[in-house]
């Protein structure tokens, strides 16, 4: 009988500081079992090769229970089930329809629209300051990503202020008052499409590259109404403005990581072509995702000696494999000037990798590069360890406190 550690997730200590007690069961084991108080337990792979094959293993599959779906009414169910959840030839279809604008190269050539929006919101930034501080994450790496992802989605100029305050309650976690949100989500994400079609059918950009998602979606539909239906195209809308989002805790954690390592900091304020690596380095020292989000077994399956029964809930511990000394050299130091090597698992892999991660990532170098630039004295108003919203999934702050 083979014995796994077991993680408490509701532990202290397991909040307080996951990156150690992750990589603590790491060194223990390559599998382990979460226990969270009133669920069953979640089979967690440890290592990064473990994780990596995991989520590219067919075998394991995103289903509506791997997240934790509010109450609706019911008019908006139809619209709740989302490419996340799907598998398969349909996640496929789908995902292939919106992939063209989420390209390494879509996202290059939007990045001059991201640095009008930096500029603009670190324009507004001094004006927030409170007693000489201002708060980061509220003022600027929360509306950051919707204000790009609106743009890049095709969400009407005057729209965008209920989806930045949609955003904002999404990102405070599940609970009534995102539930009481759902309604005005689903509304707002059928009036932009409407919206678009009201309009003559865009012409493509540069490669044939479309000018914004709804664009596209709608010459899609117009052209084969079979390939996208209004469900589907509804559903969509709002679940990419409000996936957008993910850059938003990326950025915080990066630049609370940036002003809490000195030597980091210098580097890339004296060398800017540091930024790219940098910002990889700090998706895999701090990004937001500490755990996958948990798959189910379609059959029995064994991992490292012990069968997994069809239907269990199977996830990773991303923070423990993002740090993994079997595939990171002295994993645990944050080192902008790291040589590329094995990718990092922040964004995840497989079938359901991040479809926003070349936006992610060039708003992420858009905004820190930009943010250091405007404001050489920025300085942490308070020690990161007491800004930290508990949460052993989600690496994240509550706030972000800072001097400019």
């Amino acid at each position: 009988m083979i014995t796994l550690p077991e993680v408490d997730l509701t532990d202290p200590e397991v909040l307080r500081d996951p990156f150690t007690a992750y990589g603590r069961v790491r060194e223990r084991a390559p599998l382990a079992r979460l226990t969270i108080p009133g669920l069953g337990p979640i089979w967690a792979l440890t290592r990064y090769d473990g994780t990596r094959a995991m989520l590219g293993d067919a075998r394991f599959e995103l289903t509506a229970d791997s997240f934790m779906r509010p109450q609706v009414p019911d008019d908006c169910l139809p619209y709740m089930r989302t490419m996340s959840e799907m598998n398969g030839p349909e996640h496929a279809r789908l995902r292939k329809l919106v992939a063209p604008a989420f390209t390494p190269r879509r996202a290059a050539e939007f990045r001059p629209r991201i640095e009008a929006i930096v500029d603009a919101l670190l324009d507004d930034l001094p004006a927030h300051a409170d007693g000489g501080q201002v708060d980061l994450l509220r003022h600027f790496a929360r509306p950051l990503p919707m204000d790009v992802i609106c743009a890049l989605v095709g969400i009407p100029e005057e729209d965008r202020p209920r989806w930045r305050e949609w955003g904002a309650t999404v990102a405070a976690g599940a609970g009534s008052d995102f539930a009481r949100a759902i309604p005005g989500i689903m509304a707002g994400a059928r009036d932009a499409v409407a919206a678009r079609r009201a309009l003559p059918p865009q012409e493509n950009g540069p490669g044939d590259v479309p000018r914004d998602v709804l664009g596209d979606l709608a010459r899609v539909q117009a052209e084969d109404g079979d390939r996208l239906s209004d469900t589907e195209i509804v559903t969509m809308v709002w679940h990419l403005v409000l996936a957008g989002q993910t850059p938003t805790n990326l950025i915080a954690n990066a630049v609370a990581a940036l002003l809490s390592h000195p030597a980091q900091l210098a580097a890339v304020r004296s060398d800017p072509a540091l930024m790219p690596g940098a910002v990889e380095e700090l998706i895999r020292w701090c990004g937001p995702a500490l755990l996958a989000i948990p798959r189910h077994a379609r059959q029995d399956v064994e991992l490292h000696g012990v069968t997994v029964p069809k239907g269990a809930k199977v996830t990773a511990l991303v923070a423990a494999a993002n740090r993994d000394p079997r595939v990171f050299a002295d994993p645990d130091r944050l080192d902008v000037t790291r040589a590329p090597g094995a990718g990092h698992l922040g964004f995840g892999h497989g079938p359901h990798f991040c479809l926003g991660a070349s936006l992610a990532r060039v708003q992420t170098q858009v905004a820190i590069t930009a943010l250091l630039r405007r404001f050489p004295g920025l300085a942490m108003a308070a020690p990161p360890d007491e800004l930290r919203a508990p949460d052993p999934g989600t690496w994240r702050l509550a706030a972000l406190p800072v001097t400019l």
